[in-house]
């Protein structure tokens, strides 16, 4: 089956019919998604939506059963490694090199891409000095904190300057100083041109740090648009719970209320 190219301005990702089955769960049910190039893309949904799985397929992490993800229009699966060198990818749990000091992974990421060693030192000089983790440079990272680590990955997947970010829960387990320098150094990424896109469960950060959202839940997208027109006057979250539904009623529990 062929899928209809991408009209207009060329997506930083477009993703058309991207489906996957484990077994007999089937885990994303033919998703389709534009992402506009130089947006603050966030994708939204509760635990087993599907957003892991669609990020992985998308990323070429994880092989589709079927469709197709094109990156500046380039397919993912067709022409693998042009299309990862577009991309900086920050894969939840992700695992690491982790008998690698931090300013040794960052620097084996940037060869690993055919970088300039000179350029490459330089590069991991500046990104260790942002996500503040110039102190702990000569430090394994397997001694890393669970928020450090993420910062470190995240410096991985800068430091070819890439066109794409998609990062994966991003902000898990990253202290408030910490998030805040990062989000600065994602909104200039996008303000020069670059695209992001932010899997997340907190609405709060999603509303205030996205231009554009899509929920998931059940494999499939429920809603796609820019925030404000996903929100349609709600808070974000009030109207995701509205779309994906499952909120219980606390009936019951007298229990805790007999003090």
């Amino acid at each position: 089956m062929t899928f209809d190219q991408p009209s207009g301005p060329v997506p930083a990702l477009a993703l058309r019919g991207l489906a996957k089955r484990f077994g007999p769960k089937i885990a994303v049910d033919g998703i389709s998604l534009d992402v506009p190039a130089g947006s603050f893309y966030g994708i939204v949904g509760p635990n087993g939506a599907g957003k892991t799985t669609t990020l992985s397929m998308a990323t070429g992490l994880l092989r589709p059963d079927f469709g197709m993800a094109l990156v500046h229009g380039v397919d993912v699966w067709r022409r693998p490694l042009e299309a990862k060198k577009l991309m900086g990818i920050l894969p939840d749990g992700v695992r690491l090199f982790d008998r690698l000091t931090g300013a040794q992974l960052v620097s084996y990421a940037g060869l690993l891409r055919g970088m300039d060693r000179a350029v490459v030192a330089s590069r991991v000089a500046e990104l260790l000095a942002a996500l503040d983790l110039s102190q702990d440079a000569g430090t394994l990272v397997v001694d890393y904190s669970a928020g450090m680590t993420k910062k470190i990955a995240l410096a991985s997947a800068l430091i070819h300057a890439p066109r794409l970010l998609v990062l994966d829960e991003p902000f898990e387990s990253v202290d408030p100083v910490s998030a805040a320098n990062i989000r600065d150094i994602l909104d200039r990424y996008v303000a020069s041109g670059g695209t992001v896109i932010v899997s997340s469960h907190v609405m709060d950060l999603v509303q205030r740090m996205c231009d554009h959202v899509a929920v998931v839940a059940n494999g499939r997208v429920l809603a796609a648009g820019t925030v404000d027109e996903v929100r349609a006057g709600a808070s974000l979250e009030d109207r995701f719970v509205q779309l994906v539904g499952g909120r219980s009623h606390s009936e019951g529990l007298e229990w805790l209320r007999t003090f």
